[in-house]
Order: C-alpha cells, then structure tokens, then sequence
C-alpha cells in the first residue's frame, strides 16, 4: 500500500513518462502537435458539409461531370431522393463525414469554373438581348452599326428579321417566334469569328 496514496505531484495528469525502451520518446508528441486543434477540425467538418450541400442542390448532369467518387456520388443522389427532414438531415452529415477524408480543392475548382462559365454566359445572353431590343427600337441605324461590326452580312436577310421582329412588336408587347429568330440568328452571329 502507498503510503500516500493521494500524492501525485510526481505524476501529470494525462502524461504519462517515456519508457526506457521506447526508441522514439517525442514521436508522440510531435504527432498531437501537428494534429488540428477541434476547433479546426468543426470548421472543416462544417466546411465540408456545406460543399456536399453545394453538390446536392447540382443537376445530375453536372454532378456527373464533376467526376466524383462512385460513394460520394452516389451519397449525393440519394440525398436528394429523401424526402423526410431527419433522413436528408443524417444524409447530409454522412456527405459530409465522406468528404472530410477527401481532398476538396478539385472539387471547389470545378465548382468556380462552372460558376464563372455560367456568369460568362449570363453576360453574353444580355449582350445578345441589348442587341435584339436594339434592333428592333432603332432599325436600320443600329443594323448599320451590326454591319460595321460585322461586314458582309446579308443585309437583306437582317433587314427582313428586323422588319419582321418590330411588327411583331408593334402588334404586341410580348416577344414572339419573329423576336425568338432575330435573337437565333444574332446568337449564330456572336458565335462566328469576325471577318476581318
């Protein structure tokens, strides 16, 4: 028996003393410092959990061409199957215990190309809707300005669409199948290369 069996000055509470025949005393040690404080690691947890959210909320055609991991994938499309707030709750969590072993940089890479392919296509459908609503407002001198931009375009066939599209207006505020085409045919013109 101790004879003080309270004493403990001699001992750290949690730490324990190396052994004589431990070859590596401070590997231990080195390995709990380099470790993520808890902290760190709900911050990535939640991190993650938030991307899977991301995921979810994708087309499948979208999700398909991220080329996740079969188990992640799939995860995601189940997800999205449940339809009860507890089971889409755990499944969301299950996504994102999955992706905290993942590396997660390719995943946001992709995400920001598709959003920055997205908003150039944004800015390019305002674009061809400016020119439309130009056109049809201003007539020929903005069709002047359309040929400059872009010469040798038939210029009877644009001035027809033009025609077309501002009777249609004049009719109607609403764009029609006259509006729909001028807006076709000034896609197929922004998709050319410029003459030149």
């Amino acid at each position: 028996m101790c004879p003080f069996p309270h004493d403990r000055s001699s001992q750290q509470k949690g730490r324990s003393d190396p052994s004589p025949d431990d070859p590596f005393p401070n590997e231990k040690a080195s390995t709990q410092e380099e470790r993520p404080s808890k902290s760190a690691r709900k911050r990535a947890a939640h991190e993650a959990q938030d991307l899977g959210e991301t995921l979810i909320s994708l087309k499948d055609a979208e999700l398909n061409a991220l080329d996740l991991p079969e188990i992640l994938a799939d995860a995601i499309r189940e997800a999205k199957r449940i339809t009860s707030r507890g089971g889409g709750v755990r499944q969301r969590q299950y996504i994102g215990k999955l992706m905290r072993d993942m590396d997660l940089d390719p995943i946001r890479a992709a995400l920001e190309a598709r959003g920055r392919t997205s908003a150039v296509d944004a800015a390019k459908f305002k674009r061809l809707e400016a020119w439309r609503e130009r056109l049809i407002v201003a007539g020929l001198p903005a069709l002047d300005e359309l040929e400059r931009w872009r010469p040798g375009l038939d210029r009877e066939e644009w001035t027809r669409l033009v025609a077309a599209a501002q009777s249609e207006r004049a009719r109607s505020p609403v764009m029609g199948a006259a509006g729909r085409e001028l807006f076709r045919a000034l896609r197929e013109l922004f998709d050319q290369e410029p003459a030149g």
